[in-house]
């Protein structure tokens, strides 16, 4: 049996008195994506955010590659080559592919320059590997689609070893081609042994991208399935009505 990337096992976090993730366990493994689906205030970015080190748990317990996992902050988190690409991307806008795939972690040549040629090749060859087809490597960020800029923050935080990476709504605002364009980075991703946590609002996506999906509603987990093993009805009511199609 394959040993799981990711367990998050029992994990409460309250703000305020209001149980915002109330004993939830969630695993995922490598080469696999589970998404994580529900209503907004279900806690499902609250739960991926004490994995990212953006919050910390009350109570429960992280494990990565079967072992605790201490998690306190974001750089905590990258320890455990868990790295989050969110919904707003945070690319600089005015930079190309390559200095932002390197941004605050610019090569540099032996006299202490950076070496922008050293970067657009290193950029050069993962994109290749990633996504084949991109070309814009001298245009700013701000001039590429929503897919593309996708690819770069993708890029970015497979370079720097991601085995975990959590995506926020990930196909928010783009057009079925450029879907389509992360659709096989996320295959791609998967084809390396990467595992990814996917939060979407979106059935759709989650039945094309997903392996397996977890539902959360008001900060508890309705249940865990194989996509394959059911309907787009049966997940809009462990959605709306909390209920698991599959309990007994």
């Amino acid at each position: 049996m394959q040993k799981p990337l990711v367990e998050m096992r029992d994990i409460h976090l309250a703000f305020g008195g209001i149980k915002a993730v109330d004993g939830v366990s969630v695993d995922l493994y490598p080469g696999e994506v589970v998404g994580l689906l529900g209503h907004n205030g279900a806690g499902k970015s609250t739960l991926i955010k004490v994995l990212s080190g953006a919050y910390q748990a009350d109570a429960g317990e992280i494990y990565v590659n079967g072992e605790r996992a201490v998690i306190n902050n974001p750089r905590d988190a990258r320890k455990y080559n868990i790295e989050t690409i969110y919904q707003t991307l945070a690319l600089a806008d005015n930079l190309d592919a390559a200095a932002n795939l390197f941004l605050g972690r610019e090569i540099v040549n032996r006299f202490g320059l950076v070496d922008d040629d050293a970067m657009e090749a290193e950029t050069r060859k993962i994109m290749a590997r990633l996504n084949p087809n991109f070309q814009k490597f001298s245009a700013p960020v701000s001039a590429l689609s929503g897919g593309q800029r996708q690819s770069v923050a993708i890029t970015r935080a497979v370079y720097f070893n991601a085995r975990i990476l959590i995506m926020d709504e990930p196909t928010a605002a783009l057009g079925p081609q450029e879907t389509e364009m992360v659709a096989e980075l996320i295959q791609q991703l998967k084809a390396e042994g990467i595992g990814i946590f996917l939060i979407s609002h979106d059935i759709h996506d989650v039945m094309d991208l997903c392996d397996r999906i977890s539902v959360m509603k008001n900060g508890k987990l309705v249940g865990t399935q194989r996509v394959e093993d059911v309907t787009d009805d049966e997940i809009l009511a462990m959605i709306i009505l909390g209920k698991n199609p599959k309990a007994a």
